[in-house]
C-alpha cells in the first residue's frame, strides 16, 4: 500500500473509550448496575414470598416456637431419656399450653362480654350527657345526627360487610391451615433440627460453607436468646399490668394482661395497642379516674421494662438500635401483615449477628493469608470454623 502524501493531514489515534469515562463516572455506573442487579433479587424474592405467604410465615412462627422449645429437649436428653420421647413430650406440652391460653381468653371474653357491653352503653351514655354539658356547646340535634350518619355508612356498607364475612371464613381456613403447617414444621425441627442444618449446608457453595457453618450456631443462639427474653418481658409485663387492672377493678383484667402478654411479641407497636386496650376499657367502663389511674400504670411498666428488663434480659446479643425495630416491623406488617410484624424484629437481630460474624471471619482469612516473616501463611495453624453441628447438639441450628 503505497505511503500517504506529504500533504495529507496527521490524524491522531483515538483513545479507548473506557479510558475516555471518568473515573467517578465509571465507579457509579459499576455500583449502579450491581444494585439494580440486587433490587431486582430483592423483588423477585418478595414476590416469591407473597405467593407463599402463608408457608413462609408458619415455617418462621415454628422457628420462633423451637427456639423457645428446644432447651428443654435438650434437658430431657442430658437426663437420659431417648430423643423422640423427649421431643414429643416437649411438643405437646407447648402447644397444650398455648393452647389453654387461646380457650382461657376466648372463655372470659364470653363470660364477660354481656356485662362489659351493658357497661359500655352506660358510658356511651355518661359521654353523651357529658358533651351536651360540656363547654364546646355540643346540642343533642348534632349528637343524633352523628348517630344517624353513623347508621348510614353502616347500611350502606352492608354488602361490603357480607363480603367481609365471607372473607372471614377464608381467613379462618387459612389460620388452620397455618397452624397445622407450624405444628408439623416444629416437630421436625425439634426432632431433626441438627440433620436438616447439615443438609442445608451441603446446598451453600464450599467456598463459603465454612463461614456460614460459622454464622449458623450464633444466629441460632441469638434467636434463642431473643425469643427467651422476649417471653420473660412480656410475661411480667402482663403480670404487672394484670395486677393493677385487677385492683382498680376493671372488667375482664385477665383476659387484658394475657392480650398484653400476647402483644409484647410485636415490639414497639404492641405495648401502644395493648396499653391503649386497657386505658380504653377502663375508661369506658369505669370513668376517667380509673382510666387516667390504668394508663399511670401502664406507662410505668413499659418504662420500666425499656430501661430494666430489656437492657438486663436481652443483653447486647440481641441489641436492635429503635429505628432499625420500627422501619422492620413497619415492613413485615406491611408484607405479612401482624405475622410480619412479629417475626421481623428477630429476623433482623439474626441477620445483624450472621453480618457481624461473617466480617470478622472474612477479616481473619485475609490475616491468615498474609504471609509470615518466614513466607509462611497463619493458615496452617489457625484454627478452621466447624462445617457441620453434631446430630446431639440442639435444635434447628
Amino acid at each position: 500500500m503505497p505511503a500517504p502524501p506529504a500533504y495529507a493531514p496527521a490524524v491522531s489515534a483515538r483513545p479507548d473509550p473506557v479510558a475516555a469515562v471518568p473515573w467517578g463516572v465509571r465507579v457509579a455506573a459499576e455500583a449502579a448496575w450491581r444494585l439494580l442487579v440486587l433490587g431486582g433479587t430483592v423483588w423477585v424474592l418478595m414476590r416469591v414470598i407473597s405467593s407463599v405467604q402463608l408457608v413462609v410465615l408458619s415455617f418462621t412462627v415454628a422457628i420462633l416456637i423451637t427456639a423457645l422449645l428446644e432447651p428443654t429437649v435438650t434437658r430431657l436428653r442430658r437426663r437420659g431419656v431417648p430423643r423422640g420421647l423427649a421431643t414429643a413430650l416437649t411438643f405437646i406440652a407447648g402447644f397444650v399450653v398455648m393452647g389453654l391460653v387461646v380457650w382461657f381468653v376466648v372463655w372470659q371474653v364470653m363470660e364477660n362480654v354481656d356485662e362489659v357491653s351493658g357497661e359500655v352503653q352506660a358510658g356511651i351514655d355518661d359521654l353523651r350527657r357529658w358533651l351536651l354539658h360540656s363547654p364546646f356547646h355540643v346540642t343533642e340535634k348534632q349528637i343524633n345526627h352523628v348517630a344517624k350518619s353513623l347508621r348510614e355508612a353502616v347500611g350502606a356498607n352492608t354488602e361490603q360487610i357480607t363480603s367481609a364475612g365471607l372473607e372471614g371464613v377464608t381467613v379462618v381456613v387459612e389460620v388452620l391451615t397455618g397452624i397445622l403447617l407450624t405444628m408439623f414444621s416444629t416437630l421436625f425441627l425439634l426432632y431433626d433440627g441438627p440433620k436438616i442444618w447439615n443438609w442445608t449446608l451441603k446446598l451453600v457453595p464450599a467456598q463459603a460453607r465454612e463461614g456460614v457453618a460459622g454464622a449458623g450456631p450464633r444466629a441460632w443462639s441469638t434467636l434463642t436468646a431473643y425469643v427467651r427474653g422476649t417471653v420473660i418481658v412480656a410475661l411480667i409485663d402482663a403480670i404487672f399490668i394484670g395486677v393493677g387492672l385487677f385492683f382498680l377493678d376493671v372488667p375482664m383484667a385477665v383476659p387484658l394482661a394475657v392480650f398484653i402478654f400476647l402483644f409484647a411479641f410485636i415490639p414497639l407497636v404492641g405495648a401502644v395497642v395493648s396499653g391503649a386496650l386497657a386505658v380504653v376499657v377502663a375508661l369506658v367502663t369505669q370513668g376517667v379516674f380509673t382510666g387516667a389511674m390504668v394508663l399511670i400504670v401502664v406507662l410505668a411498666v413499659q418504662q420500666i421494662e425499656g430501661h430494666v428488663l430489656q437492657p438486663f434480659i436481652l443483653g447486647r446479643a440481641v441489641r436492635v438500635h429503635p429505628l432499625a425495630v420500627v422501619l422492620s416491623v413497619a415492613a413485615g406488617s406491611l408484607i405479612g401483615g401482624i405475622g410480619g410484624a412479629v417475626v421481623a424484629v428477630p429476623l433482623v437481630a439474626v441477620a445483624n449477628t450472621v453480618v457481624v460474624y461473617l466480617r470478622s471471619y472474612s477479616q481473619e482469612n485475609a490475616l491468615r493469608a498474609v504471609p509470615g516473616p518466614h513466607g509462611a501463611t497463619a493458615s496452617g495453624t489457625a484454627p478452621t470454623a466447624p462445617t457441620g453441628l453434631p446430630p446431639g447438639e440442639g435444635g434447628a441450628r
